[in-house]
């Protein structure tokens, strides 16, 4: 049984500028509501491990060790996480999809959290609510801190 949330946001700043803020890690603890630590030993890439912290509305924090999936410059970063420690009992898949518009001036973001398993009818009941408000809180912090590097260039944290 999969479940799935969808939040997308449009942002006025290129595929390119979404993509630093999303791998810039360490940053995380800034602007971001719903992910507010993130940390990752090696480089951004398909099996490496991330050490997340989580504060989803009205739920006590969270950690987890997701593993890296897809991590397609400009294009797509997922991960999936093992809620329950068994394959095939509770399972998600995070994607962020970046799809550029205005001819790449502007990028529409797709976050998707896709829950499987065994488990996840009871999960969804008790949490997908604060998950699709804690997405969307995360999408507009995003869009607020690409949208301020794109006016100034210079105030930027992003290497």
């Amino acid at each position: 049984m999969r479940k799935e949330i969808v939040v997308e946001v449009d942002i006025e700043a290129p595929p390119e500028t979404v993509w630093q803020v999303l791998l810039d890690f360490p940053a995380y603890a800034e602007w971001n509501p719903l992910i507010t630590e993130a940390r990752l030993s090696g480089e951004a890439r398909t099996a490496e491990r991330l050490r997340l912290a989580r504060q989803l509305p009205g739920r006590p924090p969270e950690q987890s060790r997701p593993e890296l999936l897809r991590v397609l410059p400009a294009k797509e970063l997922s991960w999936l996480e093992r809620i329950c420690p068994m394959a095939g009992l509770l399972d998600a898949e995070q994607r962020f999809v970046l799809e550029p518009e205005r001819e790449g001036a502007a990028t529409r973001l797709l976050q998707r959290r896709k829950f499987s398993g065994v488990l996840m009818p009871l999960f969804w009941v008790r949490r997908h609510r604060a998950w699709r408000a804690g997405m969307g809180s995360m999408n507009r912090a995003l869009k607020a801190r690409c949208e301020d590097l794109v006016c100034d260039p210079a105030d930027s944290a992003v290497p």
